[in-house]
């Protein structure tokens, strides 16, 4: 057995859990504050990378013990233990779940070192414009083809490290909308671009055909040699790639034991690489695998992933909120809860146990959200005065990149208020307008960083992605499959026959 396949709601910690929450669900955060005056300190966590305020939620030192409680009898140590010693956790499809042996800098497998070198010397190669396209020119441009986990977490990380960036011009295909695919190549020149084809299997519907329309759109100006100069594959089906024109070297392989939507630390993350340079791309990894170790070593009480997880469960099976918010308070994360979204929802959107039995209980909620400040005009309306509960996770970064003070003020000053805000209301103050009246006790975690560097952000993808981890586990849940994207496609083909 790798994983336990305990019922959460079998144990006695949930039904204390439901006991307790009759008695916490009409107590508010503003009266545990007025009468914990270390409360912050107290609910406070932090790494060298990344910290964590979770006061303002609705619990107590004694919900705590409970959760914890909770984690311990459904055996969440065994389900670290085996992931990270490279048990078959994803046993629907008899798999490794081994994403954090592509950052385990103390133990690194053979087979990924090879690759990391790979990626190094290629990316290198282009950057500095050793590697040139058919006509002796150097590269310009970067698109990666991809979708799912092979263009969302490169795009996003791409992004959220803009300020990094080289001369390098990276774009992303993903939608096989042709619209989409056609936009993006009315700002190439053939032979100044690099094309990154990524598909583990080498025949995901939506990449094949986005790849083939831009091998045909090459080759209206370059001749099928060129190829081998200007396309490049992240897969595991080597003779696909090689009929396709791609070169033995400049393939760059995938292992069945990191899933999709965990793969940006591998080959997937490439056209990243190509962005920012190896130097940073193995940064992003060493901060990663900080936070890996945090969460394999910590105690419960201490861990900053165990602690998020905990309290997504308390909320969404207790309180019954349906959905969480994340805000980052950077542009440059502009991307990251589309990322989010698919490595929250498309793990824990599960309705069967790993037992095969029908759940009763409540797995992934929605994620959603968008950047601070824009938020703040949109749709935090609804946070403040809705009728819904909706927790929510504010990311700040504590210092600016380019050093704009009064911005960076004002920007921190925004997200700290919102917080409080969602905290307090107007809770003791005289409001004669009910239109006007916060109710506050709106819970909400703070997620501070230093600065927005490929450290500090390989932490806090790992942060969240172990706290997916952590739901999934307690909740009895395979988490690494994802045969729910399955059903579509063969409609959508069965579609295409008729």
């Amino acid at each position: 057995m790798a994983l336990p396949k305990i019922n959460p709601t079998t144990t006695q910690s949930w039904s204390k859990l439901q006991e307790h929450f009759t008695a916490m669900e009409t107590v508010t955060m503003q009266t545990l504050f007025a009468t914990q005056t270390d409360r912050k300190e107290r609910m406070s966590l932090a790494t060298d990378l990344v910290s964590l305020d979770f006061s303002k939620n609705r619990i107590t030192s004694h919900t705590l013990d409970l959760l914890i409680q909770l984690a311990k009898e459904t055996k969440l140590d065994t389900a670290i233990a085996a992931q990270f010693n490279g048990a078959v956790i994803n046993e629907t499809e008899n798999r490794q779940v081994l994403h954090t042996a592509l950052r385990d800098f103390d133990a690194m497998k053979p087979e990924v070192v090879n690759t990391l070198d790979q990626i190094k010397r290629f990316s290198q190669a282009v950057i500095d414009g050793s590697h040139k396209g058919y006509t002796g020119k150097a590269i310009t441009d970067i698109v990666n083809i991809g979708i799912g986990g092979s263009d969302l977490g490169p795009a996003m990380v791409t992004e959220a490290l803009s300020y990094y960036k080289n001369h390098l011009n990276v774009h992303y295909i993903s939608n096989v909308d042709g619209d989409h695919v056609c936009e993006i190549l009315q700002k190439l020149e053939p032979q100044t671009t690099l094309f990154i084809i990524v598909s583990k299997t080498f025949t995901t519907q939506e990449t094949l055909t986005n790849a083939t329309t831009v091998r045909e759109w090459f080759l209206q100006q370059a001749g099928e040699k060129a190829i081998a100069q200007h396309f490049v594959a992240v897969s595991t089906n080597l003779s696909a790639v090689a009929s396709f024109g791609i070169l033995p070297q400049n393939t760059f392989t995938m292992w069945d034991w990191v899933g999709g939507r965990f793969s940006l630390w591998s080959a997937v993350g490439l056209s990243t690489c190509c962005a920012i340079g190896y130097s940073n791309f193995e940064l992003l990894l060493k901060g990663a695998y900080k936070m890996d170790c945090h969460f394999k070593s910590s105690e419960f009480s201490q861990n900053i992933p165990v602690i998020l997880g905990l309290l997504s469960i308390w909320y969404t099976n207790f309180f019954k909120t349906e959905t969480q918010a994340v805000l980052p308070y950077t542009q440059y994360l502009s991307k990251f809860v589309d990322y989010l979204q698919q490595a929250s929802m498309e793990s824990n959107g599960k309705s069967v146990d790993r037992n095969g039995s029908k759940i009763a209980y409540q797995t992934g909620p929605v994620v959603w959200g968008n950047t601070g400040t824009n938020a703040q005009h949109a749709f935090i309306q609804l946070l403040h005065q809705g009728t819904l509960l909706i927790p929510t996770d504010f990311i700040l970064c504590k210092a600016s990149l380019h050093g704009k003070e009064n911005h960076q003020d004002i920007l921190v000053a925004n997200c700290l208020a919102q917080t409080q805000a969602l905290l307090m209301g107007t809770h003791g103050e005289d409001i004669a307008n009910p239109y006007k009246e916060f109710q506050g006790n709106k819970p909400s975690n703070l997620i501070l960083i230093d600065q927005l560097s490929p450290e500090s952000l390989g932490s806090l993808l790992a942060m969240y992605e172990h706290k997916i981890f952590v739901e999934g586990a307690i909740l009895n849940i395979y988490s690494f499959d994802q045969f729910g994207v399955e059903l579509g496609k063969k409609m959508a083909n069965k579609q295409l026959r008729s």
